[in-house]
């Protein structure tokens, strides 16, 4: 009744120019949804189908509509102009569109790549508690929704466009992938666990300009799209790439934008915990781990012991592997076994398992250009804000200018207090009486 009672403004005023009766509890009017007419343009039958009615419809009732308020008003007012712009401009979004996504809304993939705000440094480092719960009831929002198959085949793609994406939509992204290759009903995940483990995921990335949630996904949308491209499915068993692509949506959780250089030579709480050994990469296990050990968000704890002890220490293994320092001994490893590479062989996975995060941690070289250059300007952004040395240089200069400003600031007061002052030691030159009655100084 509420919602019935409630007229949106454009109508409003329609009703006044028209001098209906107001609407009430009682009497209210009612918004009917008429049948498209069957010799009108179609935008699709799909389109109707879920609209539930026609564009071509709805201009003809307001033309209608026009010339009743043309009889009974002289005019056309002005309000009307603004309704047929609207509609105009609905049009023109559903016929340039090409696709339709599962929200319910439209999702232009023809778009330009929406780049990142580059004012990570005017937001804190840690997500606030209502930034997180936003995204979260959204998420939860959209995650029974179904996701078109356009969407499931892109989703495999290395063409794939984060910047088009939301949070939100992205964690429903993590779900597909772990529902479509069937580790919910091979591991018996339940749904709800699934999708606190994401929110934990989510909430434990940092507000950083490259190593950030959307980082995350980039990588396991790779890994994920590897996995199908190359058909490990067929090949590994599915622990191996439960492993894999877990590792993927872990393997920067709580990174706050210095890397281990860094770290190490700031002796910073992580480098004195692990020994200056991948500081970073040891945490963010770390952290992983953390949130599986919480029973509402650990998504392995209906496997047997022996499984879970497999999952974390390939988890740890891979992981670990994407400590950049570790790239040539990791590289050499897979050179060495790939002429003769045996996929029942354990270590050859294992090596194949590093090999792979690492192609898709690095994997925006891979990218379209529109989607991989953003990108660079992020790691370049992070990149500059940990060079501190930059800070203690621009106070140096600072200091130095003032200095500077200071002296001559300095001769200045001293010339004009010599202007002002006369010396003490100094007396006016006596004149002494000439012949004739005239006066000529004496110069002391």
């Amino acid at each position: 009744m509420e919602d019935q009672n409630k007229l949106s403004f454009p109508l409003t005023v329609l009703h006044k120019m028209l001098k209906l009766a107001p609407n009430s509890p009682h009497s209210y009017y009612k918004l009917e949804v008429v049948a498209a007419d069957c010799n009108s343009e179609l935008l699709g039958s799909d389109l109707v189908v879920a609209l539930g009615f026609d564009l071509s419809s709805m201009e003809k009732r307001l033309q209608s509509l026009e010339k009743r308020i043309l009889t009974e008003a002289a005019e056309t007012p002005v309000i009307v102009f603004e309704i047929k712009r609207q509609v105009e401009s609905f049009r023109e979004k559903l016929e340039s569109v090409e696709h339709l996504s599962w929200l319910g809304l439209f999702k232009n993939m023809s778009e330009g790549t929406h780049k990142p705000s580059p004012f990570y440094h005017k937001r804190t480092l840690r997500k606030t508690r209502e930034e997180c719960e936003h995204v979260r009831e959204k998420f939860l929002q959209m995650s029974p929704l179904e996701v078109s198959e356009e969407v499931r085949q892109y989703l495999k793609t290395p063409t794939f466009d984060n910047w088009q994406w939301e949070d939100a939509e992205i964690m429903v992204l993590l779900q597909v992938m772990y529902t479509d290759l069937d580790f919910i009903s091979t591991f018996n995940i339940e749904l709800d666990v699934l999708q606190q483990f994401l929110y934990e995921v989510y909430r434990r990335y940092n507000n950083i300009p490259f190593h950030n949630f959307k980082h995350c996904f980039c990588v396991t949308q790779m890994m994920y799209g590897l996995i199908w491209l190359t058909d490990l499915r067929s090949e590994m068993d599915s622990i191996d790439l439960l492993i894999m692509l877990t590792s993927a949506v872990c393997h920067d959780l709580d990174h706050t934008g210095y890397n281990n250089a860094y770290q190490i030579n700031a002796r910073t709480e992580l480098a004195l915990r692990y020994n200056d050994i991948s500081p970073l990469e040891n945490h963010h296990c770390a952290v992983a781990f953390e949130i599986l050990e919480k029973t509402e968000s650990n998504i392995f704890r209906n496997l047997s012991t022996e499984q879970f002890k497999r999952i974390r220490e390939g988890i740890i293994k891979c992981i670990l592997a994407t400590d950049m320092t570790r790239h040539t001994e990791i590289l050499n490893k897979f050179k060495a076994i790939l002429p003769v590479f045996d996929f029942s062989n354990k270590d050859h996975r294992d090596v194949l398992m590093m090999i792979m995060i690492k192609v898709s941690d690095i994997s925006n070289e891979a990218r379209p250009m529109d989607v991989a250059e953003p990108w660079l300007d992020c790691l370049l952004q992070e990149f500059f804000n940990q060079q501190h040395i930059i800070d203690p240089v621009q106070k140096a200069l600072d200091y130095y200018t003032e200095m500077e400003k200071a002296l001559e600031r300095e001769k200045q007061n001293w010339a004009q207090s010599e202007k002002m002052v006369k010396p003490s030691n100094l007396k006016e030159p006596e004149a002494h009486p000439e012949p004739g009655g005239m006066t000529k100084p004496v110069n002391l």
